[in-house]
């Protein structure tokens, strides 16, 4: 009788199993969109009742924003220390407790505190998110599932302007039930969480072979192994993202990732305000308008999830980014004029399309580039640099708008993103079809052998 073959987890074609991860996932990114892009509507109800001043609305834009810099470091080094599953479950808890407690705040200032512990919980939750399904990813679809992630964070903060738009009949009270209306996605995530498996990288990364081992076999079968190659017990050390040739790919991640977050967070916080500008101030045209565009989006986003496989990761990075930067600078030149409310939109939907391409590589490429035993950590700090890099651009950015007016404001959003082109252009690796060992050790590898890790753009 012939013995079965050996596969790897990697080698798995996709199942149930992953898309049930992918969902597990991907609500990280629901929750982020859900809860950034929700502030945005509620903003527009609560100036109506307090006198806020422009200090205080962009506080209340950025404290979520903030509070992910926290987490992202918190967040992501505590993952790698005790374990994927335990931080998922306790992040919930947290993010529960606190988005039904902004239903009940008495002034602005109670409400910025629980949006920054909110940040902190919401930036715990993408280290986390992203590791799991890049450790259970098989190797030929994990960009796109990783990538994938990504679409949720649009389908969230579509939703958010939804949910906002129908709430806006309730009344002078209608803020409070936006904000409170996270704590029902979060229950159900939480409940669905308890279910989900350790990942068994994560376990043989600190001498838990046999843990591991026996949840693969579990889900995969018995003839199913993790890796090829031997794995190696490795203790966790925050340092360790700066060192063995990963700071060149800590600089990389961090600094595209903020490029790409700076224009995005500041537009879609503001966006009905941005409509407004543009002349579409009707009371409801502009939060419809921002929800139209949002879930344009994702629709977008879905030829390059097979792209990444396709193309690869390089062009799917590069071009995108110049696209947006490209839109943004039309938009500017044109915003003095009476454009059409279509034209306007369709310019957002090309800008959003390509902005959504760009942002799937948050997903990708720290996943990808970092070993398992700080790939939590690596995610995390790149997180935090993003966030508070793209907080400081959104509490700026309602001072910018009223003082140096919409088209300025447009033109350096359009500049970011062309920067992220240039360095993009530069640095960005190709990890198509790698596994994550290979992935996790290019940059030792191209220094030893003289691989080329830019293939194509």
């Amino acid at each position: 009788m012939m013995k079965a073959a050996v596969r790897t987890m990697e080698e798995m074609p996709l199942s149930g199993f992953h898309y049930k991860m992918f969902a597990y996932s991907a609500g990280s990114a629901f929750l982020d969109g859900y809860i950034i892009g929700i502030i945005g509507v509620a903003l527009s109800v609560m100036k109506t009742q307090f006198d806020m001043s422009l200090t205080i609305m962009g506080l209340l834009g950025t404290a979520t924003l903030a509070g992910m810099f926290v987490g992202g470091i918190i967040g992501g080094y505590l993952t790698d220390l005790i374990g994927r599953k335990k931080m998922f479950l306790i992040d919930m808890f947290v993010m529960l407790v606190v988005s039904i407690l902004q239903f009940f705040i008495k002034d602005p200032v109670q409400l910025i505190i629980l949006r920054f512990i909110l940040g902190i919980a919401v930036g715990a939750d993408y280290p986390i998110a992203g590791a799991l399904m890049a450790e259970f990813s098989p190797k030929k679809n994990r960009g796109a599932l990783l990538g994938g992630i990504n679409s949720l964070w649009y389908v969230g903060y579509a939703s958010s302007f939804l949910i906002g738009y129908f709430m806006l009949s309730i009344g002078d009270t209608s803020w409070r039930w936006m904000l409170a209306s996270s704590a029902v996605p979060v229950l159900f995530l939480l409940l669905a969480r308890l279910n989900m498996p350790e990942s068994p990288r994560w376990l043989a990364s600190k001498g838990k072979e046999k843990e591991a081992n026996a949840i693969i076999q579990r889900i995969f079968g018995e003839h199913v192994v993790m890796s090829v190659e031997p794995v190696t017990k490795a203790k966790t050390s925050f340092l360790d993202i700066f060192r063995n040739g990963n700071g060149k790919w800590t600089f990389f991640v961090s600094v595209f990732w903020s490029l790409q977050v700076i224009p995005t967070f500041g537009i879609g916080t503001y966006i009905p305000e941005i409509l407004a500008e543009f002349g579409f101030a009707d009371g409801a045209k502009e939060y419809l308008g921002s929800a139209i565009i949002n879930i344009f989006y994702l629709a977008g986003l879905v030829p390059f999830l097979y792209l990444v496989e396709k193309w690869g990761r390089r062009p799917t990075l590069i071009w995108p980014f110049f696209v947006s930067s490209i839109s943004l600078f039309i938009l500017g030149a044109f915003s003095g004029s009476d454009m059409p409310f279509v034209f306007v939109l369709v310019l957002f939907i090309i800008y959003g399309i390509f902005n959504n391409a760009m942002g799937m590589h948050e997903w990708i490429y720290p996943n990808e580039l970092f070993p398992t035993h700080i790939r939590g950590t690596a995610v995390g700090f790149a997180t935090a640099v993003s966030r508070f890099a793209s907080s400081v651009g959104t509490f700026l950015f309602p001072s910018i708008l009223a003082n140096y007016g919409l088209a300025v404001t447009l033109y350096i959003c359009g500049a970011l993103f062309f920067i992220g082109f240039v360095i993009s252009l530069i640095m960005a690796p190709e990890t198509k079809n790698m596994s994550l060992e290979e992935a996790s050790s290019i940059n030792k590898k191209s220094s030893n052998m003289g691989v080329d890790i830019h293939q194509g753009i």
